[in-house]
């Protein structure tokens, strides 16, 4: 059963962040507020407990959290926001939690976001940042980890990675992943009613922003239909209550049907990107996280609902190529 905490937060959500993404002028208005009031920057509480270090790539900040002595391993880190909204505390308070607990290094680029950029600079600057993690990293020593936009952003540069034959990373931390833009999936329109921040017609406007120009379907926006067998073990994390999650499980589902071994720790009650906010499902999340990338088998969660993984069986063939 849901937390109170939970119930909390989603009313709060409900009547405050949903509005974002109702509309795509609200979303507009709710990007021109949040440029006069984000802040990228690590808090300084977390300064003082890490041993963070801010270097730039192509003209943009990426903010280097030192490894424990004699670990090599290290997270690239990308961060949700729908492509349009900056990095905030709630992410940098996950990001410091997994650097202390695991220990492993963790690399946070500050990376350009719509409207003001595009794709093409965002998956330039990112795979610049890859690119010089390989000089300093063997790539079975590298995790990818994003949550929303950053899941989605994830998937699509390992699979740019293989397709530039690089290199590839280890392993995958997928929290609350968008990963199809089609909306070629009915089941998502229901979900949006269930969910209390997202927004179909907000979302596609943020899609619209970033997209320049690319279709939708194309798996350079929408991963779910790009080769998913180059993709290394992956743990993916969402929820009944997100309207991304049915498509989260088409996508599990297809990608172990490519080979892909993934573990999915599916939440009942959940909203979009649960783990980021403090409540008792999200230490269990965090927990499943720290686990994952120790190698420890994930604790058992409550099966997700088999309908899900078996729509993409019946969707058009031409949705799912």
């Amino acid at each position: 059963m849901p937390s109170l905490k939970s119930h909390v937060v989603s009313f709060i959500l409900r009547h405050s962040r949903k509005q974002a993404f109702s509309s795509p002028e609200s979303l507009q208005r709710w990007i021109t507020y949040a440029r006069k009031t984000e802040d990228y920057r690590p808090p300084a509480s977390l300064k003082a407990r890490l041993d963070i270090a801010e270097t730039s790539i192509d003209g943009f900040p990426v903010y280097e959290i030192a490894p424990k002595p004699g670990e090599r391993r290290r997270i690239l880190y990308l961060h949700g926001g729908a492509f349009v909204f900056q990095i905030t505390s709630y992410h940098w308070v996950l990001i410091a939690e997994m650097a202390e607990r695991l220990g492993f290094g963790v690399t946070v680029p500050i990376y350009p976001i719509a409207p003001e950029h595009h794709f093409h600079d965002m998956f330039g600057m990112v795979g610049d940042v890859y690119r010089r993690m390989l000089e300093e990293t063997d790539a079975e020593d590298i995790i990818f980890m994003g949550d929303s936009a950053g899941g989605n952003m994830a998937v699509v540069l390992t699979m740019m990675a293989a397709q530039q034959g690089l290199p590839l990373p280890a392993r995958h931390v997928l929290i609350s992943p968008g990963l199809d833009m089609s909306l070629s999936n009915p089941e998502v329109f229901e979900a949006e009613r269930r969910d209390p921040w997202l927004g179909i017609s907000g979302g596609l406007e943020a899609i619209r922003l970033y997209s320049a120009g690319i279709d939708r379907a194309d798996w350079h926006i929408s991963p779910l239909y790009g080769d998913l067998s180059v993709l290394p073990k992956t743990l993916l994390l969402t929820g009944s209550h997100d309207l991304l999650s049915p498509d989260n499980l088409i996508f599990a589902a297809k990608a172990r049907a490519a080979g892909v071994e993934v573990d999915v720790v599916y939440e009942e009650g959940m909203f979009h990107v649960w783990p980021l906010i403090d409540m008792p499902e999200a230490r269990r999340a965090r927990d499943s996280i720290v686990d994952f990338l120790r190698g420890e088998p994930p604790p058992r969660r409550a099966p997700a609902p088999r309908q899900t993984e078996t729509a993409y069986a019946a969707r058009p063939a031409a949705a799912a190529e």
